[in-house]
């Protein structure tokens, strides 16, 4: 594509001002940029009336007229934030088909303080699902640098939820223009809006509870396995998993502690972040652990650092949650039950999860430092979405790695991939 004007048509984005800097940038490189808006929380986010494409028709019409699209602007380019939303999935069918470069942008397989950008697809659909250990190692040849521990926190949590209340309160109350907008989660927009609020209003009590809760797990002097527990409606779980429900989950795990677990052993459920209350987790859990009688040693955690719980736990069990790289990076034991870019024979145990209860197995630490190096140096970009300093430092580096014609996988392995930026605090 270096011979032709580049086109840039934006999708669906994360919530925030992200994909319109973005857009900004490319602009100045050279390039056109257009931006499709499905409903009003797009349109607010996209301070551009000129290069603004609204979407308003019933979303059966969307394949046909992402074609059209293409073919009057000329796109070259699609970019879009997560591959599995309908409107995105098939997008990106047609791109492919047409041959248009797909970029697409998801949380950092190490966040938080990276974000991930891939050409085609990221989780179940990233090309590290094929790779195995050797053929990162061989890329890897003739590096030989020192990288950054794996952050103890999120980075920008606060801002990730106000961007969040602000994007859902368009969409609730002045989506007027676009009537025909279907939602890809379950929840209806008015709910998901009141959630976003609830959870802004209740950020101090819920952070006393989840203190209280973690001060009785520190100084309590029992061992503890850690469970990393995802949002049911996160398309990693939905897509690269293979429960239908969270309680699906959390039935297989407190089951497989107690035929397993030692008597004197503890699991604690340790809450996603940006876990709302529309699905019953701590209910559930109360239930099934009184079910299976472990009540007294299985606790649950409402979001918080991973570190201060995870630095003291015996071992980690999740589907498929990104968290699970600081569990790796520990050298601590993992068992996984989805499709995750993590999950290779090196690092994840093959045990029954009673099995892995009573002995957990180790992953190998040195295979799992070169595969987090080759991720530093391919596809894990320092910066964030949702701070304004985490935008600065991710732009300074991801326009560049769109301009050019191999993805980031294939431009290591060639020897074209530009020097990495070291690490630096984001807040």
């Amino acid at each position: 594509m270096s011979g032709e004007r580049r086109t840039f048509l934006f999708l669906q984005g994360p919530h925030g001002p992200f994909f319109y800097r973005l857009g900004k940038m490319l602009t100045a490189a050279g390039c056109d940029v257009w931006r499709v808006g499905f409903n009003k929380g797009d349109d607010a986010f996209w301070f551009s009336n000129k290069t603004y494409l609204p979407f308003t028709d019933p979303q059966d019409t969307w394949p046909d007229r992402f074609r059209e699209i293409v073919a009057e602007k000329s796109v070259t380019d699609i970019v879009l934030y997560g591959d599995t939303r309908p409107i995105h999935a098939q997008a990106v069918e047609i791109a492919n088909e047409l041959g248009l470069q797909v970029h697409v942008f998801e949380e950092g397989y190490l966040r938080p303080y990276w974000v991930t950008y891939e050409r085609g697809g990221t989780n179940g659909n990233s090309r590290l699902m094929d790779m195995d250990v050797d053929q990162m190692r061989k890329a890897l040849e003739g590096l030989d640098l020192d990288l950054p521990d794996a952050p103890a926190r999120w980075g920008d949590m606060r801002q990730h939820v106000f961007y969040g209340a602000v994007y859902h309160y368009f969409v609730f109350l002045r989506n007027w223009k676009y009537r025909n907008f279907r939602p890809h989660r379950a929840v209806p927009v008015t709910k998901e809006f009141r959630l976003y609020i609830k959870r802004l209003m209740t950020m101090p009590f819920t952070a006393l509870g989840r203190a209280a809760a973690t001060y009785r797990i520190k100084h309590g002097g029992f061992p503890y396995h850690l469970c990393l527990l995802q949002l049911e409606h996160d398309s990693s779980f939905q897509m690269h998993s293979p429960f239908e429900t969270m309680t699906d989950f959390l039935d297989l795990t407190i089951d497989g502690f107690a035929k397993g677990a030692p008597a004197h052993h503890h699991l604690v459920l340790k809450a996603h972040p940006l876990e709302d209350g529309r699905v019953p987790v701590r209910r559930e859990i109360r239930r099934l652990a009184r079910e299976k009688g472990v009540e007294a040693r299985v606790h649950y955690v409402r979001g918080g650092k991973l570190a201060s719980l995870l630095n003291t736990a015996r071992s980690a069990v999740t589907v498929n949650s990104t968290a699970a790289q600081q569990v790796l990076w520990r050298g601590f034991p993992l068992k996984v039950f989805g499709e995750a870019v993590y999950n290779k024979p090196e690092f994840v145990s093959t045990q029954s999860l009673p099995e892995f209860f009573v002995n957990p197995t180790r992953p190998d630490s040195k295979a799992y430092r070169d595969y987090r190096h080759y991720l530093l140096e391919t596809s894990q970009i320092p910066g964030g979405f949702y701070s304004a300093r985490g935008r600065r430092q991710l732009l300074r580096q991801v326009v560049d790695m769109m301009l050019v014609a191999e993805d980031p996988y294939d431009a290591l392995t060639s020897g074209t991939a530009t020097p990495r930026q070291q690490l630096h605090v984001v807040n």
